[in-house]
């Protein structure tokens, strides 16, 4: 069973986002999608002061199995990257929740995710 963790919002393509409560956001891949996906090998990411309407391309994951796009929650603005991923893009394997999100966001709003309940609902049915 896939980790879900409570004070997180997600996607349908399985991304996540944590409110940091000062009106910015983390966004990363679910456990489930890092398991799907397999053994990194590859990030790339945005830059700092990219936007992204929501729904759009935002970064790729690269593992041994596929690449994968990642879908930007919300229209946003990127303020920063995990730069880590550069090195150690097997993070999101190891700690996809926690060392290896991808980026920090601005936006108005993430209004219309799905809460956790709400995700591991949608897991049960695949």
């Amino acid at each position: 069973m896939s980790e879900v963790r409570s004070d997180r919002q997600y996607t349908q393509t399985h991304e996540w986002v944590f409110d940091n409560g000062d009106g910015t956001y983390t966004l990363g891949i679910s456990d489930k999608a890092q398991e799907l996906l397999g053994d990194m090998v590859f990030v790339e990411l945005p830059s700092g002061g990219d936007e992204a309407q929501s729904g759009d391309e935002l970064c790729v994951v690269e593992s041994v199995k596929a690449a994968s796009d990642v879908y930007a929650p919300a229209d946003l603005e990127v303020i920063e990257v995990n730069e880590s991923l550069e090195d150690e893009p097997e993070l999101i394997n190891s700690s996809c929740y926690d060392d290896g999100w991808l980026i920090k966001f601005k936006a108005e709003s993430v209004d219309g995710l799905m809460d956790s309940n709400s995700y591991e609902d949608t897991l049960d049915s695949e």
